[in-house]
């Protein structure tokens, strides 16, 4: 039994989709299960419109009406006007009509998992609704039923009791009809509320499931030849990783590889089940494996950029020295507000920490801060980590850049730079 992740690029056009189909029609003979994330960037246009909608600004509908046009032209080269994936998309967005007939009164991250959840619930009624015209027997699962969360919006906590039953119960007679379809990134609550489980989590929801159903692998299919030691995006000289321990995986993306999502390893290595990741425009390609006795070979460090940070630095309105109180105090307010810290430091009068941007957060968080502490911050930065560096590679990245913070132990360098 075999589990596959699509990412929002494997799927964000039509031909993405074909291509899908002629990639699942490789492994028919298998048991399979895959997880679909929305479609491109429709993840970022409905944050967008959540953004909008909670703002109450005029550009609402142009937004909404360009997510919907956008999923609608595909549908037109992928099937006759008559099919009924039509009605089921505009059934689906409806989800999104309903509520933003409405003023928002309901917290911000409540809002932001019930508008975003519909770029998966969408794209993979369009993946199943094809799969099927192409002969390959597929059925659509609502992923909400199956895995389930606590009510921590946007970073629901999996119950895994419950998530281990409901999997169990349903899903292998599924497997035995054909390929199932679900979602990536979302949960659902007790009370049927949906979640979802941080950005780019549908490769957590594939390792969720993967370890529920002993699965034989799991294959992420990324628009990468594999893991590579820095994003292609920002660097031209990048080699790919043959293969990778669970171990070195689990360091990467801690420290913020965008490759994978952070949670994703710790189920397989708990179950034993590999991890590959493989280009999907050349599917028999190797890519890169992840398991227990992977082999690390670092012919160069592995750099990670994380943008759009804030390094804070609190300190007492008295002066005096910052104390385990004092920073026991800090660290509840940041559980509070759901802020994770990337880089941490302290000094006799001051404790700065550096953490991704999310403005709602921040804005509460600041607030809370501000009532005990003197609050210090610098938006916008940039933090590089760099795995198994060496003077060069560091030297070479900061070259030019105003240094804000900086640690170096033995294999890993974090600078903040601006």
């Amino acid at each position: 039994m075999l589990v596959f992740k699509f990412g929002g690029a494997s799927v964000k056009d039509a031909n993405g989709i074909i291509n899908l189909a002629s990639v699942v029609k490789k492994y028919t003979d298998n048991q399979l299960l895959i997880v679909v994330s929305a479609m491109g960037k429709t993840t970022n246009a409905l944050e967008n419109l959540t953004r909008a909608y909670v703002d109450q600004t005029d550009d609402i509908n142009p937004i909404y009406d360009g997510i919907k046009k956008y999923h609608f032209d595909i549908l037109l080269e992928l099937f006759e006007s008559e099919h009924p994936v039509f009605d089921e998309i505009a059934n689906t967005f409806v989800e999104i009509d309903w509520m933003i007939e409405d003023e928002p009164h309901d917290d911000y991250d409540f809002i932001y998992d019930h508008i975003v959840s519909i770029g998966e619930l969408v794209s993979t009624r369009i993946v199943n609704a094809y799969l099927n015209k192409v002969s390959v027997k597929s059925h659509w699962v609502d992923v909400r039923s199956y895995i389930h969360t606590d009510n921590t919006y946007r970073e629901g906590v999996v119950q895994w009791d419950k998530t281990r039953a409901s999997i169990s119960r349903d899903i292998p007679a599924l497997l035995d009809k054909g390929v199932v379809v679900t979602q990536g990134f979302l949960g659902g609550t007790s009370e049927n509320f949906t979640t979802t489980l941080g950005r780019e989590g549908s490769d957590y929801t594939a390792s969720i499931f993967a370890a529920c159903l002993g699965a034989e692998s799991v294959t992420t299919w990324k628009d990468v030849p594999g893991i590579l030691n820095a994003d292609p995006k920002f660097f031209a000289d990048t080699v790919k990783f043959d293969e990778l321990s669970y171990s070195e995986a689990i360091e990467m993306t801690y420290y913020g590889a965008s490759v994978i999502h952070p949670k994703t390893i710790k189920p397989l290595q708990n179950a034993e089940i590999p991890l590959l990741v493989k280009p999907f425009n050349d599917p028999d390609a190797a890519g890169t494996v992840i398991k227990e006795d992977g082999v690390n070979q670092f012919t160069k460090p592995v750099i990670i950029l994380k943008q759009n940070q804030i390094l804070l630095s609190v300190s007492s309105k008295d002066y005096s020295f910052i104390t385990e109180d004092h920073l026991s105090d800090v660290f509840r307010l940041f559980a509070q507000n759901q802020v994770k810290v990337n880089v941490m430091q302290t000094s006799a009068l001051s404790f700065s920490v550096c953490f991704d941007f999310y403005e709602e957060r921040f804005g509460k968080l600041l607030h809370s801060l501000q009532q005990d502490f003197k609050v210090k911050y610098n938006t916008g930065l940039t933090l590089i980590t760099i795995r198994h560096h060496n003077e060069n590679t560091l030297k070479e990245l900061t070259q030019d850049k105003t240094i804000l913070l900086e640690q170096i132990s033995r294999n890993t360098a974090q600078v903040v730079v601006k």
